[in-house]
Formats: C-alpha cells, sequence, structure tokens
C-alpha cells in the first residue's frame, strides 16, 4: 500500500511540474478604485515591470491618499511624496473628467518633472481646463503663459505605439466611445513580450453606437491566444438594474460580459479561460459593489480570472 501511495504521490508532483507556470511580468498598486463618492478613491493605479520602481499611472484620480494607504499596507517603504516624486515617470490620461485627473492636479505643485501622455481631445481638455493659468497653475509645457513646464505633454497618435519616458515599455492608445460623442482611452502598454491593457470609462459598442470596442478586441486578441497579454483593466460601473438609458458611457456586469464575448469570438473560449480582467470604477455605496461582483461571477460563462482590486493593496500580473 505505501509504494502505491508513493507512485501516487510522485505522479501527482509530475503533473503539477508539467503545468506551464505563468510568468509574472507586472507589479500594480491600486491608488484609487472606485467611480465616486469617494474622492480618496477615484480611478488610479500604478504599474511598473516587475522588480523595478518604473512606475507609470493609468488615470489620476486619487494620487497621495492612495499611496499613503499602500505604504500602511507595506507596498512601500518610502514616504508618499518620495513615492509621487521618483517611482512615478508618466500619467496616462485616458480622458479629462475630474474623478481622472483630480489627484494629478492637485499634488501638481509638489511632483517632480515628468510626462503625461494622452490622445489630442484629451490633452486639450487639460490645458484649457485644468493647467490654464486660471482654474490652477499652468504645469504644462504648452498653452497659456506663463507656463511651469513640470510635466510634458506627449499627445498620443490614436494606434502608433510609443515610448514611455524613463522607463522599458512602450503604449499605443485607442479612442473608446464614452457617452457617444464623448471620448476616452484605452492603453497598450507593454514591456518585451508582456503586455497589459487599461481600459477608460466606455460604454459598450451596442449602446454607443459605435465599433470601437471590436475593433481594440480584434487588435488584442492575438496576444490573448498567444498569452502575452497579462490583464485586462475594464470598469463595470452599475448593476445590472441600471437601466440602458441611464448608463452614460459607462459598462454593467451584462454588457462586460457581452464585450467579452465578443472578444472571444476573435480568440476562442479556450483562450479566455483564467485571463486576467481587472474590474474598476465601480460606484458606491458597498451594497451596489457586492451586487455588482455578485451578478459578475454569474454571468462569468468564460472563466475569467475577475479581480476586485482594493485601494492600496498591490498585486502581480
Amino acid at each position: 500500500m505505501k509504494s502505491i501511495h508513493l507512485f501516487f504521490c510522485l505522479l501527482l508532483s509530475a503533473s503539477l511540474l508539467a503545468q506551464p507556470i505563468k510568468q509574472v511580468s507586472f507589479h500594480v498598486v491600486p491608488l484609487g478604485v472606485m467611480g465616486g463618492i469617494d474622492e480618496s478613491n477615484l480611478s488610479a493605479y500604478m504599474v511598473a515591470p516587475v522588480g523595478t520602481n518604473q512606475y507609470i499611472c493609468f488615470d489620476a484620480g486619487t494620487i497621495h491618499a492612495g499611496i499613503e494607504k499602500a505604504i500602511a499596507n507595506k507596498a512601500f517603504s518610502i514616504p508618499a511624496s518620495d513615492v509621487i516624486r521618483q517611482y512615478i515617470k508618466g500619467y496616462f490620461i485616458s480622458h479629462a473628467h475630474m474623478d481622472h485627473v483630480a489627484g494629478m492636479v492637485i499634488t501638481s505643485p509638489e511632483d517632480s518633472s515628468k510626462t503625461i501622455y494622452a490622445l489630442q481631445s484629451c490633452m486639450k481638455m487639460l490645458e484649457n481646463n485644468y493647467f490654464n493659468g486660471e482654474a490652477w497653475a499652468n504645469f504644462g509645457d504648452e498653452g497659456k503663459a506663463p507656463l511651469i513646464k513640470k510635466y510634458h505633454y506627449k499627445t498620443l497618435a490614436a494606434g502608433e505605439e510609443a515610448a514611455v519616458d524613463n522607463t522599458p515599455m512602450l503604449v499605443k492608445a485607442f479612442p473608446l466611445s464614452h457617452g457617444n460623442p464623448y471620448q476616452s482611452t484605452a492603453f497598450l502598454v507593454h514591456e518585451k513580450d508582456a503586455y497589459i491593457l487599461y481600459l477608460g470609462d466606455t460604454g459598450p459598442d451596442e449602446i454607443e453606437k459605435s465599433n470601437k470596442l471590436q475593433l481594440l478586441w480584434q487588435e488584442i486578441a492575438p496576444l490573448v491566444k498567444t498569452g502575452k497579454l497579462k490583464g485586462i483593466f475594464i470598469e463595470a460601473s452599475f448593476p445590472d438594474d441600471q437601466s440602458d438609458n441611464k448608463l452614460f458611457g459607462h459598462l454593467t456586469p451584462k454588457w462586460l460580459m457581452q464585450e467579452m464575448d465578443v472578444l472571444s469570438s476573435f480568440t476562442g473560449k479556450e483562450a479566455m479561460n483564467g485571463l486576467n480582467i481587472i474590474i474598476t470604477h465601480v460606484k458606491p455605496p458597498l451594497t451596489r459593489v457586492l451586487q455588482l461582483q455578485k451578478e459578475l461571477k454569474l454571468e462569468n460563462k468564460l472563466g475569467l480570472k475577475l479581480i476586485f482590486p482594493q485601494q492600496g493593496k498591490a498585486f502581480d500580473l
């Protein structure tokens, strides 16, 4: 009996060793994960290649308060001001709504020089409505004088790859529809052969009368099939009881999963199994958050790995 038991133990060990181990490529520190009403917890995600402190920040709704939470959770061992100045190499702004830029604007006087990346329409809103010398001092290097020139504006051309300053990463931006005709952005970032996709606020193609998500899914499908895409950050703002005419350019669990079905039509269902899907921009209160999470789990027919990030708690992809 002992020899049989030993045989099965060895067989199990061999089976486990034969299974491919997914290599970790990116370190993520969520600084803000909600879609309102708490100004201390709004969309912002620091992401760096594993083993480095060369972070970019996807959106910037909450910065300082989120870093303080991260320090409390031992994600960082230096003061918050040093994280802002030394670790964050650039801001990737999906759109210029206040809940996606407020942290960057407020912390700008204490920040170091770095680059802001955005599509042209978003960059113009930052220049005209925030860093304009009236609503706030012009910390940019374009727009109304006087220019402080702390932030370099790097306007991205849709679909064209650009280098990310002071990091080994590259980025490609894609327009999204956020309450048509208003625009948001998806950022596809990679370091070597590892990719990560961040979507700003977006509505489903069917409601938006758009094909922007379909075009994005076609673009990333080969990366999903080859396992190079390590995760998709995508919003689900409201539970399914939110009526379609009150989505205001956002997704629900039903619509998110329908969009994942579209992606699977390009990848095949097998490739979607275990794909990391990081849920962003959920609207409070807690009861709504819990309802939305329950609905997502129930509607997850593709075997996606759903990740519900918590402010200040780091994870790897």
